[in-house]
């Protein structure tokens, strides 16, 4: 039996850096605004410190994060299934990993069709609150 699909995922490895953010800083919450392929950085915020809007679309959870992306960005990435990693090096200053030394990153590959006939429709921010 199939597990059901999800726009984006998290690696282990991943999974236990953001366990352990959440420990220090609360409830957080991914942002991806920037960045059009394999690599690509998403930001980690506080719940709290980003304000999600109207036009931001939600792609699912990960961990119980909440994982959104600029609707334009969406364009570029409807299409795709976003795993989240973490590699060694330097991120963005404000994303709450840059102190650790290391940076979330996007790993990427293309839906077929038949995963794309079984997406959900993506909620956007006014449909989807950061805060439940």
């Amino acid at each position: 039996m199939r597990s059901e699909l999800h726009r984006v995922d998290i690696t282990d490895v991943a999974a236990a850096l953001l366990a352990r953010l959440v420990d220090q800083h609360g409830l957080l919450l991914f942002h991806q605004s920037g960045g059009c392929c394999d690599g690509s950085s998403p930001m980690c915020f506080p719940r709290n410190e980003f304000r999600i809007s109207d036009r931001d679309v939600y792609l699912g959870e990960v961990e119980g994060t909440p994982f959104y992306m600029g609707a334009n960005q969406f364009e570029y990435w409807a299409h795709t299934h976003l795993t989240v990693d973490v590699v060694k090096g330097r991120g963005s200053g404000f994303s709450v990993e840059a102190p650790e030394g290391v940076r979330f990153l996007i790993r990427s590959r293309v839906f077929d069709d038949d995963e794309l006939n079984q997406l959900a429709p993506v909620l956007h921010g006014d449909q989807h609150s950061a805060s439940t």
